[in-house]
């Protein structure tokens, strides 16, 4: 029998992802895992990662739409980080992943710190430099992706890679919930939404993302992305297969497996 803490749950995912051996989830072992515990196993990975060289560039949102949060059992999104070693360079095939699934995301690039609470979205949008269309390639280190709440947060909330689009724009005149986008699997169109799909506006995301991490003494930094959170459902990526996300005003976005 494992004897689980924050530190044994940590080293359990990284060598997990490490080896890309998905296994069963934590709470069947430890059910006395709670968010408050995950966010802390979660904290320590990210931890383990700046130890052996990886830099931490941001912050990702997962769970944003309503039902997902009611499947899982949560009343708000969770946050999760991101590293360098998350980062897909353009035009690199995918790595090595379990079992990788891909969704649309509009990305921020932050100019200013952002610091909670009481932070509005309005707020939160005047801290954005940039504003990218991207794709996250979502992964878990749990079987066929089943797992309760926290065993997603300890796990970084199923963090794989991503991958920026090269076309940034300025904030200012867009309506990002109106930002359109179409997700391609192989040619073919097979899911579309709006911004609106995240929490009504991804700036309502960004400024969560920054009172969350105020109750923790955490601040969302300048020059850190943001991926705001899936607009769609993720799709799987197959070897093989090309994944794209076509965007209104942010251009194209492709991954290949």
């Amino acid at each position: 029998m494992t004897e689980w803490s924050i530190a044994e749950a940590a080293r359990v995912l990284l060598a997990a992802g490490d080896a890309g051996v998905a296994r069963g989830p934590i709470t069947a072992e430890w059910p006395g895992l709670d968010a408050r515990t995950a966010y802390a196993v979660q904290d320590e990975v990210l931890r383990l990662r700046l130890a052996r060289g990886e830099k931490l560039i941001g912050l990702k949102l997962g769970l944003t739409s309503r039902a997902q949060q009611e499947r899982m059992g949560v009343d708000r999104p969770v946050l999760a980080w991101l590293t360098d070693a998350m980062v897909l360079p353009a035009a690199d095939p995918l790595p090595p992943l379990i079992h990788p699934r891909a969704e649309p995301e509009i990305v921020f690039v932050l100019g200013e710190r952002l610091a909670g609470p009481g932070v509005t979205a309005a707020v939160a949008m005047g801290a954005v430099d940039r504003v990218h269309g991207g794709i996250e390639v979502i992964d878990s280190r749990y079987q066929d992706f089943r797992f309760a709440a926290p065993d997603t947060i300890a796990d970084n909330a199923s963090s794989g890679v991503f991958r920026v689009g090269p076309v940034g724009v300025a904030p200012s005149g867009l309506d990002l919930s109106l930002q359109a986008c179409l997700l391609e699997v192989d040619g073919a169109i097979v899911d579309s939404a709006t911004g609106a799909a995240v929490l009504g506006h991804p700036g309502e995301a960004l400024a969560l993302a920054a009172n969350t991490l105020a109750e923790r003494g955490l601040a969302l930094e300048a020059g850190w992305i943001v991926l705001t959170g899936g607009l769609t459902d993720a799709v799987p990526v197959e070897a093989g297969s090309r994944v794209a996300a076509h965007f209104t005003g942010l251009g194209s976005v492709t991954v290949s497996g």
